[in-house]
């Protein structure tokens, strides 16, 4: 125990961490791991899952329908995170450990009923109720940590936090690469409802944070809404807008964009005169690379929001993601013969530039009281999801217009263009302790 504590705190650090704020913190990153896990399944299986389906539910699989349809599930998946905001207020009132067990238990049940579809809007319908609970994960799990750990580890805490959820891409493209280009989408889908398996070990020992447990009594006598509603109350509103269009930015180009990553890897290898099966596994090693920088990414954040603030790093990584996805999509996509290897290059930038959530990790939890904390965090996390959702369908049925990936996915940078215009509004918490 004493090496994990070693390893996850850093050199530079005097604090020791309690045996409950390092299995929570390993709690926290396994659950959001696996997150990553169930959420990237569906872009890795999107091409295959569909050529299935839709014949059976009438729909003819051309490219421009499983684009289309690609598009329309993605944004209903968006929608289910949307409402995970209903997490948040529960998570204040009943605790950040217990309701972290729900969201897990949550979407593994319903990622492990897709792999039993057979049409196409029964896989609709189970990526919109796994999606729920996928977006609760991340607010409980950074939640946790920003309150558990102490004020000298917790800006690190945050940053190695989010990168359990690039792992879990990572992992979902080896799972492709090894059991998806093997045995089929289906088998992906039921790898998926593993997560769940890591109840048991959450229940044996983590508890709730001191922090928490220092307001129960007073949040037990609220109203269920109570929290979220303080979100709006004048001393946070203007924040919480502002935390919600940014994170709208983020999931423009992250969901509207980077999630066709594999799909765009397969286009080109099979321009390529690859075979289905390579393709499957090129489009797996292109997830792998955009996984790995983005891990990196994750661990330089704690860094630069140190040094150069909290705005101005989320306004970095959104100029590195306005420029990638213009370049990628845009322009290299277009190269034929040349395109796949320079598409993979750009792909590590693209990863690098994918960190940006990284920052809300860290930066949301600095911005609000305990009482609210978990209700400011998925609202700020999931509410934005409604207008990506909007937007990813857009993309989706560009994709049927155009015929292609590129045109489509490279205006999406058009979001961080607006992202950069509204990071100087945000409010810098660069030096200032977590709220009470």
């Amino acid at each position: 125990m004493a090496a994990f504590r070693t390893q996850l705190s850093g050199s530079r650090v005097s604090s020791r961490l309690t045996t409950n704020q390092v299995r929570g913190f390993w709690a926290s990153w396994g659950g959001w791991t696996l997150d990553g896990l169930d959420s990237f399944l569906y872009a890795l299986v999107l091409v295959p899952s569909l050529r299935e389906l839709l014949p059976r539910s009438g729909i003819a699989a051309t490219t421009g329908n499983v684009g289309f349809y690609g598009g329309l599930l993605f944004s209903l998946f968006l929608i289910g995170w949307g409402l995970a905001f209903l997490w948040g207020p529960l998570g204040d009132r009943v605790g950040r450990v217990r309701t972290l067990m729900l969201t897990i238990l949550w979407y593994s049940l319903f990622t492990f009923l897709s792999a039993l579809v057979v049409r196409v809007w029964q896989l609709a319908i189970l990526r919109l109720l796994a999606g729920i609970g996928i977006g609760g994960e991340w607010a409980m799990g950074g939640t946790f940590v920003a309150e558990a750990w102490p004020e000298d580890r917790r800006r690190t805490g945050a940053g190695l936090m989010h990168t359990g959820y690039y792992v879990g891409i990572l992992l979902a493209a080896l799972a492709n690469y090894g059991i998806g280009s093997h045995l089929g989408w289906r088998a992906m889908f039921a790898l998926g409802g593993l997560p769940a398996l890591l109840l048991a070990w959450i229940r044996r020992g983590v508890t709730e944070p001191a922090r928490w447990l220092e307001k129960e009594n007073v949040v037990h006598t609220w109203a269920f809404w109570r929290p979220l509603g303080m979100l709006f109350a004048p001393a946070w509103r203007r924040r919480s807008l502002l935390n919600s269009l940014f994170m709208l930015t983020s999931i423009s180009g992250l969901w509207a964009g980077t999630v066709y990553v594999p799909a765009a890897v397969t286009a080109l290898a099979e321009a390529s005169r690859h075979t289905a099966s390579q393709a499957a596994q090129l489009a797996s090693w292109g997830t792998m690379l955009v996984a790995f920088a983005t891990v990196l990414g994750c661990l330089l954040m704690p860094m630069l929001a140190e040094g150069l603030g909290r705005r101005a790093t989320l306004a970095l990584y959104f100029a590195l993601m306005l420029v990638g996805i213009a370049l990628t999509f845009g322009k290299v996509f277009y190269l034929e013969a040349k395109a796949l290897p320079w598409f993979f290059v750009c792909l590590f930038f693209l990863g690098l530039g994918g960190a940006n959530f990284a920052v809300y990790t860290l930066w949301l939890p600095e911005q609000y009281p305990t009482e609210c904390r978990a209700s400011a965090f998925a609202f700020s996390t999931s509410f934005a999801r409604f207008g990506g959702a909007g937007i990813t369908f857009l993309v989706g049925a560009g994709v049927r217009h155009w015929g292609s990936l590129g045109k489509p996915v490279a205006f999406t940078a058009i979001a961080f263009a607006v992202g950069l215009l509204l990071t100087p509004w945000g409010v810098e918490t660069r030096g200032r302790p977590l709220p009470a």
